[in-house]
């Protein structure tokens, strides 16, 4: 085998980005801009990443709308986290956030404007002012395809600084050395099935979300955790997999996401009796109340026979704002509204469901985007050359639930933060690539060696479906010990099924088939972290609502849950209290 890995083709750079979403890419800007060599890996054509797919918009106290300041916004945050949130990352984000969207204004991005020529702000689900009185204007927002002017505003700079962008490769898996510091990963090139070795002196991770985990799901194709897969496989901890955020308004039966700002521009939840049932449940904030909390009362709604049409959902009335302001504000919503709930959100009201949105959790990090892991004592232990940043990363700044448009600020934010600590290092002068361990190189071969040589077995699509179906059964907005038990013992059982996953076309070009069967293999690491993390958190927190264990702990879990892929192993570390500069936020309970 050694033969085989030093006959790899291989490419040198200073800096390998994995994902060409808003986070890697506003890394590679940064990185591209200061002269470094970069290369951006991705499955798909750049502006094709998830990002494009955010809608509503990117949250900053710029207080153009109406008064704000950045310790509201971390106030929000920490409070919309449920306390889980790392408190000096909080503040490091909130800070950073109106200097990221001025960047990104003179980068070009098309904000829309009020009439002074400021950036347009909107509300969002819990964001307020003055700690909670009130709704705030904090979202700024370009209509509702915020993420795609982002994505093409980053993509266009990428190109004017002269990145390298791999289309359509996959990365597969992380290299490092006997010390443990990572130095480059394998890849493989679609278009020809070539494995290479590329080697980066710094190797950053922004490789998106895993919400295809579920059967329903606001996320692309693509998002099947590579980079969470990548690293538990190297040894490393996913932190937090028991929170992921279930989007309140997912088109019924389609699953397709409707913007937040549907809400925030004056859209109205309503059950079958027409009423604004969001008062009952949250008086002061009502239909903006955090996600977690929305998407819980519209469950309960279903559950206790207040559901529309056949009982399963309930309805976003938008009606009232008028044609004009929903052909302005919100365009892309009445076109998917028609593709895909058949209805015209000018006259009809749009059916919507709670599905799964966003991974709280990720690869643990600091807030300059350096992973971290864990010493024999307890203490935080940075991988040195790797990092992480964007949804795959656990910073963490969303803590047990995400606040609506903190997604897209986490992405340049902790995207550029990366960039720099990056460049300050001086990569490019620090020394020459070093050795890889040649074992890293034949364990990356050995996994894709195993699946072309295999001449039974699984289909990567029933493999795939099976995970989907037992994540949707036992992982839901509502959960119990005995589901999530039943859960972590199914999603186990396939783990011999994915080992045992075989294609019958073992052609190189363009094989479709080799993709969705190592992609299978980064799914069901995350599945077995979120289903053995969640199973083992006896409390109610954020977006883990558990119903044997009502009541939020903070005397036993205020902690960050560690999960390890070898012996599915389980450990925990404190949350971050204590911000860089700003008073402590101590935990309450959360009222809205």
């Amino acid at each position: 085998m050694a033969s085989i890995t030093k006959s790899l083709p291989r490419r040198q750079f200073d800096v390998v980005v994995v994902g060409a979403g808003g986070a890697g890419m506003r890394c590679s800007l940064q990185l591209a801009q200061a002269g470094l060599s970069v290369a951006v890996l991705s499955k798909v054509f750049p502006t094709r990443s998830h990002t494009v797919a955010a809608q509503g918009g990117v949250s900053a106290s710029l207080g153009n709308m109406s008064e704000d300041h950045w310790y509201w916004h971390m106030y929000d945050t920490v409070k919309g986290s449920d306390w889980l949130g790392d408190q000096d990352a909080i503040e490091f984000m909130c800070r950073e956030a109106p200097h990221a969207v001025y960047e990104l204004e003179h980068f070009g991005m098309p904000f829309d404007r009020n009439q002074d020529g400021t950036i347009y702000q909107r509300p969002f689900g819990g964001h307020t002012a003055n700690f909670g009185e009130k709704p705030v204007q904090r979202a700024c927002a370009a209509a509702d395809r915020t993420g795609h002017a982002m994505l093409h505003t980053l993509y266009q700079r990428n190109v004017a600084a002269r990145t390298q962008f791999f289309v359509e490769w996959m990365a597969l898996d992380l290299l490092r050395n006997e010390a443990g510091d990572v130095l480059g990963v394998t890849a493989l090139e679609m278009e020809t099935g070539e494995i290479y070795v590329l080697e980066g002196k710094r190797v950053v991770l922004a490789t998106g979300g895993a919400g295809r985990i579920w059967a329903a799901s606001t996320n692309a194709f693509i998002n099947t955790g590579d980079g969470l897969g990548m690293a538990a496989r190297a040894g490393l901890p996913l932190q937090d997999m028991e929170f992921w955020q279930f989007h309140p308004t997912g088109v019924a039966g389609a699953g397709v996401l409707i913007t937040e700002g549907v809400r925030g521009e004056g859209g109205i939840l309503l059950n079958k009796d027409g009423e604004r049932f969001m008062e009952r449940y949250a008086p002061t904030l009502k239909d903006l109340a955090p996600r977690d909390f929305v998407s819980r009362s519209m469950d309960q709604e279903i559950k206790e026979g207040r559901g529309c049409g056949d009982g399963s959902y309930v309805v976003l009335k938008l009606d009232h704002l008028g044609a004009d302001v929903i052909k302005k504000r919100l365009p892309s919503i009445r076109e998917i509204a028609i593709k895909f709930g058949n209805v015209d959100p000018i006259k009809d009201p749009i059916p919507v469901v709670p599905t799964i949105h966003y991974q709280m959790g990720g690869i643990p990090t600091n807030y300059y985007g350096q992973v971290v892991t864990q010493t024999p004592t307890g203490e935080n232990k940075i991988v040195n050359g790797l990092y992480a940043i964007g949804e795959c990363a656990a910073t963490s700044v969303h803590g047990a639930n995400r606040l609506g448009t903190n997604s897209l600020l986490d992405l340049i934010v902790f995207g550029r933060a990366a960039g720099n600590h990056i460049v300050d290092s001086h990569p490019e002068k620090t020394h020459s690539h070093q050795e890889i361990n040649e074992s890293s190189i034949e364990y990356s071969l050995d996994r894709v060696n195993r699946l072309e040589s295999r001449t039974s077995g699984e289909k990567a699509q029933d493999v795939g479906n099976k995970i989907r179906v037992a994540m949707q059964a036992h992982c839901g907005v509502f959960r119990t010990l005995d589901l999530l038990h039943k859960g972590v013992d199914q999603i186990e059982s396939l783990v011999p099924e994915v080992k045992d996953i075989y294609f019958k076309d073992k052609s190189k070009v363009f094989n479709t088939a080799r993709i969705e069967a190592l992609e299978v293999a980064n799914m069901i690491e995350v599945a077995r972290a979120t289903t053995k993390s969640a199973a083992n958190r006896t409390e109610s927190r954020g977006a883990h609502a558990l119903n044997d264990h009502p009541e939020r702990d903070d005397e036993n879990w205020l902690r960050h849950t560690l999960w390890f892929s070898e012996g599915s192993r389980l450990e925990y570390k404190p949350v971050q209290m204590k911000p860089l500069t700003a008073e402590t936020i101590p935990p309450k309970a959360r009222t809205f």
